[in-house]
């Protein structure tokens, strides 16, 4: 029986077909020395023999593993404790499989829900899994989403009981859409000291009272406390998104607010701040009567 022809060396396109990688890749070998460089032929080519060859296909196994190419150098030349290297590639391939696996949830989510509401944290989704398909507007969905960066999936899961009760109350959702139309005609051709200013933040005070009590007669602040376990449980196994502080915010989310829908923002919360809290809110000096809140106020309908 006959061998077949074996070659005491090869070039580099051959060693690179034999041990399953590139002739560039082998190249970069050389060059951050993981690889010496082998003798050369007449012709000026490098000629690679059976030493390379086991090299090489060493290399790509360990490659292969994940073992960066540093730390491959390193331990064939005996300086450093592979061990320690394979440690950090272990809890490197760790962290990968829980990334992995957080985008497996959320593409089942996106496919289950059949819009963006799946691509929200688990404890937005399923606070508002009861809600009627097609009630949630792109914009509500925007909200969450603005506030789920911010405040965290606990903060937006809270806040998802106004659009369950915006989708159960048309009343309360005509009312917050006339409300966002008068919101948006703050432009900056209104000034801040304007009187439909006042009298749109006393009306959403209103509404958002009105909002408040309708979360608590559908009985959805009894349930914050199974939520607030929800998170304590869910909260060290995702840690993916940093949560920044309302302020933070506000200089980092361009919401181009005219100055009066700014001072407009400023006079609700102030409202909405002293009605919770059972003191008078401070009325400027040049404050509109009620009368003249409510004259301004037909005025801008």
């Amino acid at each position: 029986m006959h061998l077949p022809a074996m070659p005491r060396w090869v070039k580099i396109g051959d060693a690179a077909a034999f041990t399953g990688t590139t002739p560039r890749a082998i190249r970069h070998y050389h060059a951050i020395g993981l690889l010496a460089e082998p003798e050369r032929g007449a012709d000026n080519r490098r000629r690679y023999g059976y030493g390379d060859m086991i090299r090489l296909l060493w290399i790509r196994k360990m490659a292969d593993a994940g073992i960066p190419l540093d730390d491959i150098r390193t331990a064939f030349e005996g300086t450093i404790d592979i061990e320690q290297s394979l440690a950090r590639l272990e809890e490197c391939l760790t962290a990968k499989a829980a990334a992995i696996e957080h985008q497996r949830t959320a593409v089942r989510h996106l496919r289950e829900s059949g819009n963006p509401l799946g691509l929200l944290s688990p404890l937005v989704t399923g606070r508002l899994r009861h809600v009627p398909p097609g009630a949630l507007r792109p914009a509500d969905l925007d909200t969450l989403l603005v506030t789920e960066r911010i405040f965290g999936p606990l903060g937006a899961a809270v806040q998802a009981d106004r659009f369950i009760v915006l989708a159960a109350r048309p009343d309360l959702r005509a009312e917050d859409d006339r409300l966002a139309e008068a919101e948006a005609a703050l432009d900056d051709s209104v000034s801040p000291d304007d009187p439909r200013v006042d009298a749109l933040a006393i009306q959403r005070c209103a509404h958002e009272t009105a909002l408040l009590a309708a979360i608590e007669d559908a009985g959805l602040e009894e349930t914050h406390d199974d939520l607030f376990e929800q998170y304590d449980e869910t909260a060290d196994k995702d840690e993916s998104e940093t949560t920044m502080s309302a302020s933070e915010a506000i200089g980092n989310m361009p919401y181009d607010f005219s100055p009066a829908r700014i001072r407009y923002e400023e006079r609700a919360f102030e409202l909405l701040h002293a009605q919770q809290n059972g003191d008078t809110p401070h009325r400027p000096t040049d404050q509109p009567s009620t009368a003249s809140a409510d004259n301004a106020d037909d005025h801008n309908r």
